[in-house]
């Protein structure tokens, strides 16, 4: 039995990317393989990425985001994209995930939910700061799921 973090990068509630992850923590509840989908709530709290508060002691979101890392089995992700690239809230949530190796060799994957033509930018920022923290990239778990053309609620 595995236990899947899922992490939103939308700090506004009730987002689609949030729905998205809600959906999946209901369908998980039914699924044979998977204990729990537990979701990330901590991304507002987390303070601005400073390498000189990437030491003992760490903020205390900080080691609540590490620990829910290491406390997971694989990592699921659903981010929007804003101006080409993730919303630097989510930025800087992976960017507290380079100083420890919580996300080295964690199955991750992720959930692209976007207008068509829409979220490359951020899937492919994704990808290389996922690879730069050693995350092992399931290609299997990541997938696009297009919205239809008269789709105009904001992320």
């Amino acid at each position: 039995m595995a236990q899947v973090l899922l992490l939103c990068g939308s700090v506004r509630k009730g987002s689609s990317n949030e729905a998205m992850l809600r959906l999946v923590q209901e369908v998980a509840r039914d699924a044979q393989n998977v204990d729990s989908a537990v979701f990330y709530e901590g991304l507002g709290e987390l303070p601005h990425f400073n390498p000189d508060l990437d030491a003992d002691p760490l903020p205390k979101a900080v080691t609540e985001l590490r620990s829910a890392i290491a406390e997971a089995d694989a990592v699921l992700v659903c981010t929007p994209e804003y101006a080409g690239t993730l919303p630097g809230s989510f930025k800087n949530l992976l960017d507290w995930t380079v100083g420890g190796t919580e996300i080295c060799d964690k199955p991750t994957g992720w959930i692209n939910a976007a207008n068509p033509g829409r979220g490359e930018g951020a899937v492919a920022t994704l990808r290389l700061v996922l690879e730069y923290t050693g995350a092992a990239i399931v290609e299997d778990a990541c997938v696009r799921i297009a919205r239809g053309p008269g789709y105009t609620r904001k992320h």
